[in-house]
């Protein structure tokens, strides 16, 4: 479980409710694996959670996550959707998500 954290990105932005739950995994999933993005292979992708807006995405290599982070700004785009939206990417951590959690019941 600590390896995978490791490997682990929080995503908080995601359009909720535009797309089925499956589609915007797919969507994320894509986002994440171009190499525009900075990204790398994809393991899994979680979502939806129970944070609205938010996801998980683990890498199969740990600096793929390391690259991910680095890049400045990270925009959701897709033909499915009606515009491009910024994605908040951080680092997973327990108290991360927990006070993501917090930060959107707000």
């Amino acid at each position: 479980q600590a390896a995978r954290s490791r490997r682990t990105i929080v995503i908080a932005g995601v359009p909720a409710g535009l797309l089925q739950d499956d589609v915007m995994a797919d969507i994320l999933t894509i986002h994440f694996q171009m190499s525009r993005n900075n990204g790398g292979d994809v393991e899994e992708v979680t979502y939806p959670t129970p944070s609205k807006g938010v996801a998980y995405v683990t890498f199969e290599d740990p600096g793929v996550l390391e690259r991910v982070l680095r890049k400045d700004q990270h925009l959701l785009q897709d033909k499915r959707l009606s515009r491009g939206y910024p994605l908040t990417v951080t680092r997973y951590c327990h108290k991360v998500s927990s006070s993501l959690t917090h930060l959107i019941m707000l």
